[in-house]
C-alpha cells in the first residue's frame, strides 16, 4: 500500500468548522470526496478539496516515479485530520472605556491518501 500526503498550514478558519467538513470525506474514494467537497458551501471546503486535490497529485507523482500504473479511481482518503494553529489574539473596543479579547483561531490540514491496496504481509499477519 502506497501513501501520500498533503498538509496546508495556518489556514484562517475555526477547527472546529473545518472538522465539520473533513468528517464528511474520510475513508471514502478520492473522487467521491472531491465531489462531495466541490459542491459543499461551506468556505472551508474549498481549501479542503485544494489539499486532497494537491494529495492525489503527490500519490499519482509517486506512483509514475517508480514506474507503477496509475489509477485515480481507487484512491482513498485513509487520513484526513485537522489540528489547532496558532490563534491571533485582538482587542475589540468596548462600552465605558473597557475592551474585548477576540480570538481569531488557525488550524492545519493533513490529507493522507493511499492506493487502497492491502499489502500482502499485513494479511498474512492476520491469518
Amino acid at each position: 500500500m502506497m501513501e501520500a500526503r498533503a498538509i496546508k498550514k495556518h489556514i484562517r478558519s475555526s477547527p472546529v468548522k473545518m472538522r465539520l467538513v473533513i468528517d464528511m470525506i474520510r475513508g471514502k474514494k478520492a473522487s467521491e470526496a472531491i465531489g462531495i467537497l466541490h459542491f459543499h458551501p461551506k468556505k472551508a471546503a474549498r481549501v479542503a478539496e485544494q489539499t486532497l486535490k494537491s494529495a492525489i497529485s503527490n500519490l499519482s507523482n509517486k506512483k509514475r516515479d517508480l514506474g507503477m500504473a496509475v489509477k485515480e479511481e481507487e484512491f482513498v482518503v485513509s487520513i484526513a485530520k485537522v489540528d489547532v494553529g496558532p490563534t491571533m489574539k485582538r482587542i475589540q473596543p468596548a462600552p465605558m472605556g473597557r475592551a474585548y479579547r477576540v480570538k481569531k483561531r488557525s488550524n492545519h490540514l493533513t490529507i493522507i491518501v493511499s492506493d487502497g491496496q492491502i499489502e500482502e504481509n499485513k494479511v498474512k499477519n492476520e491469518e
